[in-house]
């Protein structure tokens, strides 16, 4: 493949001369947070990035090695005064760093499992039977690479309802239709999280929107674009594209996951082409379009206490605050409950970060989830399927004796909070209220 999607490290000096150097960035990258190195920095590896373009565009081993250790939360994005487009960069550096990463045996292997199995969902849901057996009988019977993979998978009991079938097209219910949506089954979501993806189907249709919900495309790309690997990540983005596409028109495409959400946005830029930016234009993190209209029915008591944690890629790379949060407060006699700040630093779960930096992942981890139970939260929730499964694996670890809180998507609060109005027939229709 070649065209203006395909990006080299020199393309990205616009962005390094726009960074100031002053520092704000630091107090949210996780990296320098546990390191206090500044080549680990968001600001440290903006300078050795352009000392590589100053060079011609060629990457040594430490820079490798530095832009490798960078999680991608995007929280320095967010933080920057003056709007470095630091994702961008990041972007650019990830494949040139792949072509000079030299990395040992068992995590090239594990790099090469990961890729090959979980943005392809039939082959994701055979290796999750596969590791839910072995898992019984203990992950020590598991080759190192396979032992990694289980890091990108959740624990036994999240998204319990994943193999129910979901339907490919949901009539708006009650009252005036107020738009078709097309939704982003994707592949980890299909596999593990179906429930999550039902609850977003019934909740949009009782709000009055048509949902369409096509097998294609598989994946995003995302995890691939983290990878490094640009030349997959863009044909995944041309097939969705093309995939929704076949759809008709559509007012919008919604995700139930900060990382494909992001990345879906970033297709304009990688591409290059108008039907990629009009393609962007549509994506709406389902939160973010409940949040746009009043709603249309009714909301009943689920009294619960409920802590929830900040998808990064939500947060910061799609600017998607408010709106999460703004539906949970609609629940009546929910208690929405925000950890203490500093939690909102990374949890370490996003991308192949638990595979390729586990030490790394598991610290962060395990402060998101020391911040979490010290909520004393009877749920957690949160926007992102990978903040979801990593969480649920540092919850499951320590020996703790007390029940762990479950993780929910706050969609699935949601629809459980229209089903507890009482305002559903005995087929499971909802019966609409009028709109305010």
């Amino acid at each position: 493949m070649s065209g203006p999607g395909l990006l080299d490290l020199t393309s990205g000096q616009e962005h390094v001369r726009s960074c100031t150097g002053c520092g704000a960035c630091l107090e949210t990258c996780p990296t320098y947070i546990l390191w206090g190195q500044e080549a680990d920095s968001p600001r440290g590896r903006i300078a050795m990035i352009g000392e590589a373009i100053a060079a011609g565009g060629a990457v040594d081993g430490e820079l490798a090695a530095h832009i490798d250790s960078c999680l991608g939360c995007m929280a320095c994005v967010s933080a920057c005064p003056s709007g470095v487009s630091y994702d961008a960069l990041l972007a650019r550096a990830r494949p040139a760093v792949e072509r000079r990463r030299r990395r040992a045996a068992p995590e090239r292997a594990a790099r090469r499992l990961a890729l090959a199995t979980v943005p392809h969902p039939q082959r994701l849901r055979a290796a999750a039977s596969v590791l839910e057996t072995a898992e019984r009988l203990g992950r020590r019977r598991l080759p190192t690479p396979a032992s990694a993979l289980a890091g990108l998978t959740p624990a036994r009991g999240v998204g319990a309802r994943a193999q129910e079938s979901l339907p490919a097209r949901t009539p708006a219910r009650g009252g005036p239709p107020r738009g078709r949506v097309a939704l982003l089954l994707g592949c980890a979501q299909r596999v593990f999280f179906g429930d999550v993806q039902r609850a977003a189907i019934e909740v949009l249709a009782a709000e009055g929107y048509e949902v369409l919900a096509p097998a294609l495309p598989d994946c995003c790309g995302a995890l691939e674009r983290h990878a490094g690997e640009q030349r997959a990540a863009l044909a995944r983005a041309e097939q969705t594209i093309a995939g929704f596409a076949g759809l008709g028109g559509v007012d919008h495409i919604v995700t139930t996951t900060g990382g494909c959400g992001a990345e879906l946005r970033r297709y304009g830029e990688m591409l290059g082409t108008p039907q990629a930016r009009a393609f962007s234009a549509l994506v709406r993190d389902v939160s973010e379009l409940l949040a746009e209209r009043p709603s249309r029915v009714a909301r009943g008591p689920v009294p619960i206490r409920v802590a929830y944690h900040a998808s990064c890629q939500l947060e910061h790379a799609q600017d998607v605050r408010g709106q999460p949060r703004a539906l949970l407060a609609q629940i009546p006699e929910l208690e929405l409950i925000e950890p203490c700040t500093d939690s909102y630093v990374c949890c370490g779960g996003v991308g192949l970060n638990p595979v390729l930096r586990p030490a790394t992942a598991a610290e962060l981890g395990d402060h998101a989830v020391l911040a979490l139970r010290a909520t004393g939260a009877d749920v957690i929730a949160t926007g992102g399927h990978d903040c979801a499964t990593h969480l649920s694996r540092r919850l499951g670890l320590g020996g703790a004796v007390a029940p762990q809180p479950p993780i929910q998507h706050p969609i699935e609060l949601v629809w459980r909070s229209i089903q507890a109005a009482d305002n559903a027939d005995p087929t499971g229709s909802v019966i609409p209220v009028p709109d305010r």
